[in-house]
């Protein structure tokens, strides 16, 4: 920790209203983190590597601690709004950088939203009921829009609720494959078995991406930081906790699964979770699991459709976005622009775009995020403020961006592709947006030269 005095936080009476202690904070990190990853991406990674899911996990743990510990230094050290963009703009002063990271960092809320949406809609749901894809997802992002609208210690209430929901599914997958191997049943040895058609090494790194998808609540947090009560005490805690704790629920849910389901058959599956129920022989019936792995897929839904509102919040208050996107509604101090914006780009996403291949292009807008966010947290060292915050030693960051390079080498070119996109999309909303200033700056003067002084009035 540094050694500054501290100072309090001045809240602006307009602004977003401080409302979030630890608790409710690690709770929005562990809902966010054990969310649809785990409920629906094991299938994948046993496609990569077999029965050795463990082996990305711990790779995906190391490169989330790493760069949670640089969060962890700049959400204390500024706790407002807006995530990397701010720390960006602090410290390189460009423009039009700080707007491009805090796109990628928005795009990413949506593009993950729209994947979960899609899952919602998925192979749980139809184990319930018959509905049509498309409609369900767009009703689902419209009833989490009305929530986030409400408020984000409403938002956050839903997510505590949720959250001990979703994880109460994992720990009963926890104890019935602990079942299944205390009987005799099911295959030790599969937790060591690499998929047959695929090189160990590069099955490992490939998977480390889906993998790593699991471990994105912190940078969803971050936008939270205008909205925590305490952000030097509550942030440290609430995020490290909140990554070993999905570490440890994620370490064990892997090596289940691949003692009770052969890795082959969780490979073709999009509900591998229900998979291993359905195979433990417990008289547990599927539609109950189902429900459960839904409310996780609706609480992950959630928490990045806040992120995402807040990151608009956030950039409309450094003046990268036109100044709607900052306004909030008076009684709930909500920013009801960018989340209406949010949820039609999610809608639109969710109507165009696949799980797999969404979720990637997460974690690939995601790295980029982290790239930038390392690197300004080595030019802010030598900042000063004055409050008292976390501090992480230089080499931390130097071997995030190392991690992070890897990581980006090991995706596939439509997911570039897709990401070319979105900075061509971003970089024209950029200078509409910068257009719309000038003007506003230009009408401003005109106005204060033919206003008479002050004197003559």
């Amino acid at each position: 920790m540094t050694t500054e005095t501290p100072a309090p936080l001045v809240e602006h009476p307009l602004g977003l209203k401080r409302a979030i202690g630890t608790p409710l904070l690690y709770a929005f990190i562990v809902g966010d983190t054990l969310g649809a990853g785990i409920y629906t991406l094991v299938g994948t990674m046993a496609t990569d590597v077999g029965g050795v899911i463990w082996l990305p996990l711990l790779i995906a743990l190391v490169v989330a601690l790493l760069t949670a510990g640089t969060y962890a230094e700049l959400i204390t050290k500024y706790p407002h709004a807006g995530g990397a963009a701010r720390y960006v703009d602090r410290a390189f002063g460009i423009p039009y950088l700080s707007f491009l990271v805090g796109f990628l960092m928005m795009a990413s809320g949506i593009t993950t939203a729209a994947a979960l949406a899609n899952a919602f809609a998925g192979d749980y749901l139809s184990a319930l009921f018959d509905l049509p894809p498309i409609p369900t997802a767009l009703v689902f992002i419209a009833l989490l829009t009305l929530i986030n609208l409400r408020g984000v210690k409403e938002s956050l209430g839903a997510n505590l609720a949720a959250s001990v929901i979703e994880v109460t599914g994992l720990v009963i997958v926890i104890v019935l494959a602990a079942m299944v191997l205390g009987r005799g049943d099911g295959d030790l040895s599969r937790v060591v078995e690499f998929a047959p058609d695929v090189p160990p090494l590069q099955g490992a790194f490939a998977a480390s991406i889906v993998a790593f998808f699991s471990f994105l609540g912190f940078e969803a947090a971050a936008n939270m930081a205008e909205e925590v009560k305490d952000p030097s005490k509550s942030y440290p805690r609430a995020l490290f906790g909140a990554i070993l704790t999905a570490a440890v629920v994620y370490l064990l849910i892997a090596l289940g699964a691949v003692i009770v389901v052969p890795p082959s058959e969780l490979a073709t599956s999009t509900g591998p979770l229900l998979e291993v129920v359905t195979a433990s022989g417990v008289a547990m019936p599927g539609w109950i699991f189902s429900l459960i792995a839904l409310v996780a897929i609706a609480n992950g839904a959630l928490l990045f459709m806040v992120m995402a509102s807040r990151v608009g919040y956030g950039l409309a208050e450094s003046g990268l976005l036109p100044r709607a996107f900052g306004r909030v509604l008076p009684r709930r101090r909500t920013p009801w622009v960018s989340i209406l914006v949010v949820a039609g780009a999610t809608m639109l996403l969710s109507m165009v775009g696949d799980i797999g291949t969404l979720a990637s292009t997460t974690v690939l807008l995601l790295l980029l995020v982290f790239l930038s966010a390392n690197v300004s947290v080595l030019v802010l060292k030598k900042d000063r403020v004055g409050h008292r915050h976390f501090s992480v030693p230089r080499i931390v960051p130097v071997l995030a961006i190392i991690a992070s390079i890897v990581l980006l080498t090991q995706q596939t070119g439509i997911v570039w592709l897709g990401t070319a996109a979105y900075v061509v999309v971003g970089s024209l909303l950029f200078l509409v947006a910068r257009f719309g200033r000038k003007r506003e700056e230009k009408a401003a003067a005109a106005r204060a030269e033919v206003a008479p002084p002050a004197g003559d009035r």
